[in-house]
């Protein structure tokens, strides 16, 4: 028997370019030896259920053709399954950060398809929070809703430059919360801007932000921004575009296998840039947990 595919795309990514691409992309994985068919997703939800059937089949693979949300939600539909199909990622969002990660983001969609031809495969971690899974990134903060409050339609239109528009409206209404992080034994309590428990070393578009993340170790990478000015975060900003925001004493940056984070007032969790739910939450770190396409 054959092995099957099954290519999972949302046609709204990619500046509504993406969906004329599904004819070539499923040659290229009928080269690849799969039987393979296309579902379009309509709306929330769509991707994580068709992954969820495709697991229950028990498809071979599954190829994400969106941006993080969709990986998001295919993620979320295969994590819990016996049967885990091989994950491929064929970047079409507006940030791309987990195929940025991946060294992906930027190539052809040719390119992109040869990493399938080729077959070469890694297992990576993912986390665990709220009871959803996570591949790239777990952020609380105001400043790190912006990525589900930023209209889709403006993000079609204008790309990664909503997320600056929309970044700059929330700059002048950050409050600092009194938050408390225990860690691998260890507990800290701190006044906190926001902070991030991530997968890879790619996070809103920055690839310096976490340079030591690595998706394979067991280990999740945390950074949290303690209480400081405007002045003080323009600063860490500039900081954080050469790679040097580490350095500053308002961070604190450490790794952890799991961590519990709650907040004293009302705090929202962003998971891979979709809403999360709200704190306090656990994270957990499940080890080489999926088996995906990796160039």
């Amino acid at each position: 028997m054959r092995k099957r595919a099954r290519i999972i795309y949302n046609p709204t990514s990619g500046r509504e370019q993406m969906e004329r691409q599904v004819p070539y992309i499923l040659d290229r994985m009928e080269q690849a030896g799969y039987e393979t068919s296309a579902f379009m997703t309509r709306g929330e939800g769509d991707a994580r259920d068709e992954a969820r059937r495709a697991s229950e089949d028990r498809f071979e693979a599954v190829i994400a053709v969106g941006g993080d949300g969709t990986i998001f939600e295919v993620i979320n539909g295969i994590a819990e399954q016996e049967w885990r199909p091989k994950v491929g990622l064929i970047p079409a969002g507006t940030t791309n950060d987990f195929a940025r990660a991946l060294g992906l983001q930027g190539k052809e969609i040719g390119e992109v398809c040869d990493v399938f031809v080729r077959g070469r495969t890694q297992k990576i971690d993912i986390g665990k929070a709220n009871g959803s899974y996570f591949i790239n990134i777990a952020a609380g903060g105001k400043l790190t809703e912006l990525t589900y409050d930023t209209p889709k339609g403006l993000k079609t239109a204008l790309g990664q430059a909503a997320y600056f528009i929309k970044g700059f409206e929330k700059f002048w209404s950050l409050q600092p919360q009194m938050t408390t992080v225990e860690y691998d034994g260890k507990f800290l309590e701190e006044e906190i801007t926001m902070f991030l428990v991530s997968n890879t070393n790619s996070v809103g578009g920055f690839e310096k932000l976490l340079p030591q993340a690595e998706y394979n170790d067991g280990y999740f990478d945390v950074m949290i921004v303690q209480k400081m000015t405007m002045f003080e975060f323009s600063q860490l900003l500039r900081q954080a575009l050469r790679g040097r925001h580490l350095e500053n004493p308002k961070i604190k940056y450490f790794k952890a296998k799991q961590l519990r984070i709650e907040a004293e007032e009302d705090m929202q969790l962003n998971l891979d840039g979709e809403y999360g739910g709200h704190l306090p939450t656990t994270f957990e770190n499940l080890y080489q947990h999926i088996e995906l396409f990796c160039p």
